[in-house]
């Protein structure tokens, strides 16, 4: 059942109706219309499946998939559903094997997702006469595992259920192609490690959050005590030609003394200190070129994030109208001495369900995600800095969020 056409009604796109977070009907629509049809979807990285029969499971939408490599080093990325009878055979978060086979019926995939072969397909021999088998026609060219389309850039991978998804590049865009270049920029990646968390929430919240420049500023004592991101900061929002794109772009300020941006914001703590001094031992790194903190939003599946000397990709992963799980993938680079790798990991307890910072998001979007299901009449209010959509050379603004709202209406024809 698709949403009324008449959903959203004569409001303003900044001010969203609550049962955007809630109706499975929109929900099940929007798995359709961004995860399986026009859209790219981030998968993983290559470096975690660094040879040859490497796999990762993973996921664009609610659907299972598996990227792996092959014996040649091509990646390939194939839907976790047998053939046969459906089942998602695949039950290891990562692994290596020759082939894949599904436990059921034993019918066997090679990497690239062909049919390799089946039991019984020629039947069995019983007093001289062949019993069962697969009709005379049966190919196995033609039942194979469900192929997605796949797209490499920088060390990172991204899969589309649709055959017809526009070229990559050209679904990023070149005003964000540039932020996504910046961290992705052809150095080999290393694998440092993983955060996952389950999310009582609708999956667009986490994309408004990484969209919404002016709240780390109010909501993370971490972030305004430190001065790792305030809103006196020289900034920049930057978004692709359909606004679905986004990158918020900060340069940390030389001192993090209290301003009038601190003045009764109650989650700063000005006698705050450190007992470790190492979690603040920043080191500016030449591919930054000027800005210390960039974080990149991909619709509707992926952010990149860059805060000071920690790395990472975030994976929203819808699993219910009201649930997503969320997926932190640390990394650096090959070429990083051990003295980088440990700033990295170090910096990188900011993030992570239980992270100083983001540990704050996972709860107040549930806040968000509870008050929506008892009134899913109310409307959010995404009128900081007016409520027209454009680029801003500054924080204190919801101009991301109203433009991928626009963006997701002419999607959804609502």
């Amino acid at each position: 059942m698709t949403p009324d056409p008449a959903f959203w009604g004569d409001a303003p796109t900044s001010r969203a109706p609550g049962r955007i977070y809630t109706d499975e009907a929109v929900y099940r629509e929007e798995l359709q219309r961004f995860f399986y049809r026009g859209h790219w979807c981030y998968v993983g990285l290559e470096c975690e499946i660094a040879e040859p029969g490497q796999f990762k499971r993973s996921v664009v939408g609610e659907r299972s998939v598996i990227m792996v490599r092959d014996k040649d080093g091509a990646i390939h990325v194939v839907e976790n559903r047998c053939a046969h009878r459906g089942v998602a055979f695949c039950r290891e978060r990562h692994g290596s094997a020759k082939s894949f086979v599904c436990p059921y019926h034993q019918w066997t995939y090679k990497l690239d997702g062909s049919l390799l072969g089946l039991a019984f397909r020629h039947g069995v021999k019983r007093d001289g006469e062949v019993q069962g088998g697969m009709p005379p026609d049966f190919r196995l060219a033609d039942h194979g595992l469900t192929k997605l389309k796949v797209a490499r850039r920088g060390g990172a991978v991204f899969a589309s259920f649709d055959p017809e998804v526009e070229p990559f590049e050209d679904y990023v865009g070149p005003e964000i192609l540039h932020y996504f270049d910046r961290v992705f920029h052809g150095r080999p990646l290393r694998l440092l490690g993983y955060h996952r968390q389950r999310i009582p929430a609708n999956w667009k919240l986490m994309q408004e959050n990484i969209k919404d420049p002016y709240h780390p500023g109010l909501l993370h004592t971490w972030f305004v005590t430190f001065g790792l991101w305030r809103a006196d900061q020289q900034a920049q929002m930057v978004m692709d030609a359909r606004h679905r794109h986004a990158a918020m772009v900060s340069r940390r300020a030389e001192a993090a003394a209290p301003s009038e941006v601190t003045q009764g914001v109650t989650s700063f703590r000005a006698s705050m200190k450190l007992n470790d001094e190492r979690l603040l031992d920043v080191v500016p790194e030449p591919w930054w070129k000027g800005p210390t903190v960039v974080m990149t939003t991909l619709f509707p599946s992926l952010i990149v994030q860059q805060q000071v000397n920690s790395l990472s990709t975030r994976h929203i992963q819808p699993v219910a109208p009201g649930v997503f799980d969320f997926v932190w993938t640390h990394f650096g680079y090959a070429d990083d001495d051990e003295a980088m790798t440990r700033r990295r990991l170090r910096q990188a307890n900011l993030f992570g369900p239980a992270g100083f910072v983001s540990a704050d998001d996972g709860e107040v979007i549930e806040f968000v995600q509870q008050a929506y299901a008892a009134n899913g009449d109310a409307r959010t209010i995404s009128e900081q800095d007016g409520s027209g959509v454009q680029a801003t050379p500054h924080m204190v603004t919801e101009t991301l969020i109203r433009g991928m709202y626009r963006y997701w209406r002419e999607v959804m024809g609502l």
